[in-house]
């Protein structure tokens, strides 16, 4: 059976497969410059998910705070910042692929999601509040919200991490439908791109096609998981964790990019974009 492809992703055959042609403007940023001797060490990476399994050997120790939002019957939060584990193993697998690209990286584990890999926009929200509030640098969030009361709750949240220099990096939702920060423009949007090399882990695509931004490995890949062991699996998900990592690189070689800086550079050197 064929693999199910998320939606919003595209490949080599789609209309968004195109070589863009780069502007003499930008000519200068190159590979080296952007990325060469960073491993993102001592960027601080939120994951924002299902917990992360501190023990697997793809994490080996990497997360340094752990945080889980807790709402009382009267929508009040406080925050449990006792070690927790992965509920489902879908953080895991994010923070694994982050340390493929970035192994440097500090990781911080939100969770918000339980062991059906579902959970409330209201402690979502909250996560990714905490987030933003103790100067997290880079959030990596592999899920979205659907409800429509909290289109606003969130745009003003993504609007304030961009203004805070909080990158957040968003995985489109695997199904056609709206889900948010995922295509916020303030945020980082990503989806699988089919055909990205397994071979080069720091590889993505620029889309020319709106909302969706870029692209990564995230179709049949191996990621990490719960209990130590490993699984394959396909999904926007595993493409925006290949993108945080990307950007924390960035982010040791040159702190304080902003977001509009980051989108530039990454879209300046994406394999699909032809220099002039």
């Amino acid at each position: 059976m064929p693999t199910q492809k998320p939606a919003w992703s595209w490949g080599h055959e789609s209309d968004a497969d195109v070589t863009l042609s780069d502007s003499s403007l930008l000519a200068g940023i190159s590979w080296n410059d952007a990325f060469e001797g960073s491993t993102g060490r001592g960027v601080k990476v939120c994951v924002i998910d299902s917990g992360i399994d501190n023990d697997h050997p793809a994490i080996a120790g990497a997360v340094k705070g752990w945080v889980e939002p807790i709402l009382d019957a009267d929508g009040n939060v406080t925050y449990n910042v006792e070690h927790h584990e992965d509920l489902y193993g879908h953080g895991t697998a994010c923070s694994g692929i982050i340390r493929e690209t970035a192994p440097g990286v500090e990781l911080y584990s939100v969770r918000v999601l339980g062991q059906r890999l579902s959970g409330k926009a209201a402690t979502f929200s909250a996560g990714l509040r905490w987030a933003i509030d103790n100067g997290m640098q880079v959030v990596n969030l592999s899920m979205g919200a659907t409800v429509p009361e909290y289109f606003s709750v969130f745009h003003e949240l993504a609007d304030e991490a961009y203004f805070n220099g909080t990158i957040l990096v968003t995985a489109a939702n695997n199904m056609p439908i709206i889900s948010y920060p995922s295509l916020y423009a303030s945020a980082i949007s990503v989806a699988c791109y089919e055909g990205a090399s397994f071979s080069e882990p720091i590889e993505f695509y620029y889309n020319p096609l709106p909302p969706v931004e870029f692209g990564a490995r995230g179709v049949d890949i191996k990621v990490a998981w719960r209990d130590g062991g490993y699984i394959n699996a396909t999904g926007n998900s595993f493409a925006a964790p290949h993108i945080t990592g990307i950007v924390s690189l960035l982010l040791e070689k040159h702190p304080g990019l902003t977001a509009f800086q980051i989108k530039t550079v990454l879209r300046n050197l994406a394999k699909n974009v032809r220099k002039p």
